[in-house]
């Protein structure tokens, strides 16, 4: 993981803690209606994968204990994981792309409904992601997985080499004469392992994607509307295939890319699409990049433009987040994948408690700042969403009394403690376990192994009722609470 130059040690802490009169009265804890959705308070759980589905990527009794876990702390809204429109295999990761997942998902929904009394509004997230292979061994890779080309035989000046002579030749090469003979897609390959990007229109199925993913977005949001969730997110941050159309490193030149018009272009219409096959009375935002955070990428001025559009097309919520690109992203082992938060992108998306002179807390507040104005002087009121580093009642309230934004996110503080916004609404924000944003989470994330926080997964392990992880060594949710 990347980490600032600067080591500076940040904690978080429990601020002002209101009584239960000045909850009521505040902010955070005031209703919003979000097209054609009321929330109860302006609290909001971002999609976060806890890696609990199948491996054919059907809801289980884990998920639903997760889920319903963060619903009985009576959040306004809660957003399921990223879950896959496509039907093909993704491991552990929800999915969306068949009628098969609606029975599942359905249960999830009357769970979230049972929960929290039916005062939590239930989203998921939709998301689009293209081919990303393991790092293979140096070796297997030129002698397997290369296809070999002319240019590799001009590289070593005989165009009479066979395919086996060129694969023997390469791998007898020094690394610098190696890289002087693969390609820069070759070589990423070979360092990183294979990664398609919307910019390879040279695969069809690439060249395809403005005409595919309106439909497949369509068909996962009708299924969310008969599962019946109060509405969809669509996924058009970080890694994944619609922020890459978004993105200035997108230069395809079909009108998709290039120019800022061509890069909203899809966007805008898989959003025209969700939204007439699914109607006014489900609601339909997107979360959104305020900041790629990477060389040559996309930045605020973008997104203010971005947040703008999507406004004036009729989204009925906005959420931004910033960096995970895999742009940036750590060289993994071999045998491993890489992975989108490692790099400084990463770092930005989810910083830790050592950090640099910003600090931890709040780092997408300015910029999301500046995209809510410019939405607000064009004559939209699109709720605005912002997370980032938020743990406690101050910090929250802020952000909403300085037009930061409409609605507060806290991910990481809410796997910490989900019941954090009802200890502080009732008065009891003594009670709230503060997150220590060490990145335990992420961590487990990266490894795709079953999430859970290092505050309470070794609590009460091995009593009757506990569920733990398959080696029976953490709790799968935190324990409930009761106020005193």
């Amino acid at each position: 993981m990347w980490r600032p130059p600067e080591r500076i040690q940040y904690e978080s802490g429990f601020g002002h803690m209101p009584s239960r009169e000045e909850a009521a009265a505040s902010l955070l804890f005031s209703p919003l209606k979000i097209g054609p959705v009321t929330i109860k308070q302006r609290s909001w759980i971002p999609a976060m994968v806890p890696w609990r589905a199948t491996e054919e990527g059907f809801v289980t009794d884990n998920v639903i204990d997760w889920y319903a876990r963060f619903a009985r702390g009576r959040p306004g809204a809660i957003v399921v994981e990223a879950t896959g429109i496509r039907d093909v295999p993704s491991g552990p990761l929800m999915r969306i792309g068949h009628e098969r997942y609606i029975p599942g998902l359905r249960r999830l929904v009357d769970a979230v409904r049972d929960a929290s009394d039916g005062e939590t509004r239930l989203f998921i997230q939709l998301i689009d992601f293209l081919s990303i292979r393991r790092r293979p061994d140096p070796k297997k890779y030129l002698e397997r997985f290369l296809v070999i080309t002319d240019a590799h035989r001009a590289a070593l000046g005989d165009a009479s080499l066979s395919d086996d002579d060129v694969r023997a030749r390469l791998a007898a090469l020094p690394r610098a004469d190696l890289v002087q003979a693969l390609t820069k897609t070759e070589l990423e390959a070979l360092d990183y392992g294979y990664r398609e990007r919307v910019t390879d229109t040279h695969l069809a199925h690439i060249r395809d994607l403005p005409q595919a993913l309106p439909g497949l977005f369509s068909d996962a949001a009708a299924r969310a509307q008969e599962a019946g969730f109060d509405g969809v997110e669509l996924h058009y941050a970080h890694a994944y295939t619609m922020a890459s159309f978004l993105s200035r490193t997108n230069t395809r030149e079909d009108g998709y890319g290039g120019a800022r018009e061509n890069r909203l272009r899809l966007p805008l219409e898989v959003y025209a699409a969700v939204r007439a096959r699914t109607g006014k009375d489900f609601a339909v935002g997107c979360r959104f990049l305020a900041d790629e955070c990477i060389d040559g990428g996309s930045d605020v001025s973008d997104a203010r433009v971005f947040g703008t559009a999507f406004a004036r097309a009729g989204m009925d919520f906005l959420s931004t987040s910033r960096g995970g690109k895999f742009d940036d992203a750590k060289q993994p082992s071999v045998g491993g994948t890489a992975y989108p938060y490692t790099g400084r992108s990463g770092y930005e998306c989810m910083p830790q408690y050592i950090s640099d002179a910003r600090g931890p807390f709040g780092r997408n507040v300015e910029a999301t700042s500046a995209i809510r104005a410019d939405i607000r002087a064009a004559g939209f009121d699109t709720p605005i969403v912002c997370a980032g580093g938020v743990h406690n009642f101050d910090m929250a309230e802020k952000m909403l009394k300085d037009g930061v934004c409409d609605i507060v996110g806290s991910a990481r503080q809410s796997l910490a403690d989900p019941d954090w916004f009802r200890k502080v609404a009732t008065g009891h924000g003594q009670d709230v376990r503060l997150c220590e944003f060490t990145n335990y989470c992420e961590a487990l994330d990266q490894k795709h192994k079953v999430v859970t926080c290092q505050l309470w997964d070794k609590l009460d392990v091995g009593q009757e009722g506990v569920k733990t992880t398959v080696d029976g060594k953490r709790r799968l949710t935190a324990p409930d609470w009761s106020p005193a």
